[in-house]
């Protein structure tokens, strides 16, 4: 009997990532006789997510451990045995990685989908009878058709009297946040499910219906599907860059943006969402599908909207310069030998995802004018800060003798530091960079003696107290607020 028209048992996922991993444990959990298995040939992140000790997992999401905790060895599987799953499995997920092309054509905007293509053939050599495959990375629209070429280039008699192989494509795209990404999953504002045979849409909606009200579970052809991913990411990274171009404007006329932004929000056809002003969106999504959907608009004759989605990015890097330039100016025109604390390096709260955080840019603009940076994270390794600033990591300097000959020369430097009162020691300025609760409680009275006079806090995110900054002798600088 045909697959798609029968109770999915085994579902194998190609890709333990932010996506993967976290997606799967919450099917394996509402699911328990759905047995999952989720492969990486990347061995050292699937020993980690199967270490016994739950804070080892390599992607850290609240109660993202309590899930795992449940379903592991009961029905949720981490291996490396890729070929095995796959043709074990009822329905395949692909949940790899689709970075911006960095060569050749369409470099710099446009998906780089060797990852997708190699899963395609992969599942096409090593799937049994009919098999489900489910488009769960973000890609671009009309992706499905390289899919299915390759699949069905697999749908021949096999040899040695084995049954045919047969596959079916859908479009299931993930709508997570990272930092909520277990919320969304087990209470989703929707599933969407795109594709063409209606018995495989059931299937997966089946699975999801064990906990998501049917009424969620949206249905649409594959390219709606694709194309919805991209353009929902578009449009919260078009709020981002919209507000802070708004924080730029009250700066210079005296209004202040938390309150233009509560005036907005409370417009019902607006919504108070995504309109925190801050140093511009981050993150694996944002700026990658935007790029790609300016190539897709470019690649089908609309340089007019490429132009429009193109500003929304060009903005974004504009307010990170923006802000180091600020910093630059209000520490008297010069950063270089000061020492600088940096708090918070992931692109947001509650996540240790570093990719295209608005640190990374500002980080590198501050090095590149002599700055010595202490970065204090609480949940980023200081060997990724490593790897995003392309800069090895330098010996904490003596404070007791001052800034050092090649500091005052101009050799910008960063350190990673363990706690904020370290890192704050000798500083002549402190930037909040990502919404942290713990810098939202920060005793300012007890860190600025610690700093060298006069001090500046940069508040980035508008986490702190401007009463209790200011109280403790320190100038302050908020976006979308100015200097205090």
């Amino acid at each position: 009997m045909n697959k798609s028209l029968t109770e999915i048992k085994t579902i194998c996922c190609i890709g333990a990532g932010y996506v993967g991993g976290p997606t799967m444990a919450v099917i394996a959990d509402r699911c328990p006789k759905i047995q999952v298995t989720v492969v990486d040939l990347n061995e050292s992140r699937i020993a980690a997510w199967n270490d016994q000790n739950l804070n080892n997992l390599p992607v850290y999401e609240p109660g993202l451990d309590q899930v795992v905790n449940r379903a592991r060895g009961r029905n949720l599987h981490f291996s490396t045995e890729v070929d095995e799953s796959i043709a074990a499995a009822d329905m395949v997920f692909i949940s790899v990685n689709t970075p911006t092309k960095t060569k050749g054509l369409g470099s710099g905007q446009a998906s780089d989908l060797r990852w997708v293509e190699a899963c395609a053939r992969q599942v096409a050599l090593c799937a049994q009878g009919h098999t489900i495959v489910v488009e769960k990375s973000t890609l671009p629209v009309r992706t499905a058709e390289t899919v299915k070429a390759i699949l069905q280039a697999a749908q021949q008699p096999q040899a040695d009297n084995q049954p045919p192989k047969s596959f079916v494509v859908l479009s299931n795209p993930e709508f997570l946040a990272e930092g909520t990404a277990i919320k969304d999953l087990e209470s989703p504002d929707r599933v969407l499910i795109g594709g063409e045979d209606a018995n495989a849409i059931d299937a997966l909606a089946n699975i999801y219906s064990a906990w998501v009200p049917k009424e969620k579970i949206l249905r649409t052809n594959l390219w709606s599907s694709e194309l919805s991913k991209l353009s929902a990411n578009a449009f919260l990274a078009q709020r981002i860059s919209s507000i802070n171009s708004v924080a730029a404007l009250c700066e210079v006329t005296g209004a202040d943006v938390n309150e233009v932004a509560k005036a907005i929000g409370t417009d019902s056809r607006i919504g108070p969402k995504f309109l925190n002003a801050g140093p511009g969106f981050g993150g694996s999504c944002f700026q990658k599908d935007i790029l790609n959907l300016v190539y897709l608009c470019r690649y089908f004759g609309l340089p007019e909207v490429a132009d429009y989605w193109q500003n929304v990015v060009t903005l974004n890097t504009w307010q990170q310069h923006r802000i180091a330039r600020l910093v630059v100016k209000s520490l008297f025109g010069t950063v270089t030998g000061k020492r600088l604390a940096l708090f918070g390096f992931a692109f947001k709260a509650d996540t240790n995802d570093t990719r295209e955080a608005p640190a990374i840019q500002i980080a590198k603009d501050l090095i590149e004018e002599g700055a010595q940076l202490a970065i204090h994270d609480p949940k980023v390794e200081a060997e990724q800060i490593t790897n995003d600033l392309q800069l090895d990591a330098s010996p904490p300097p003596d404070q007791a003798s001052g800034p050092s000959k090649a500091a005052l020369g101009g050799e910008g430097t960063w350190w990673p530091s363990t706690n904020i009162s370290d890192a704050v020691r000798g500083a002549d300025a402190v930037l909040i960079l990502t919404e942290w609760q713990q810098f939202r409680e920060i005793d300012w009275d007890k860190i600025a003696p610690l700093m060298r006079q006069p001090a500046w806090v940069f508040d980035a995110r508008s986490v702190v107290d401007p009463s209790a900054v200011l109280g403790a002798g320190l100038k302050l600088w908020r976006v979308g607020d100015g200097a205090t």
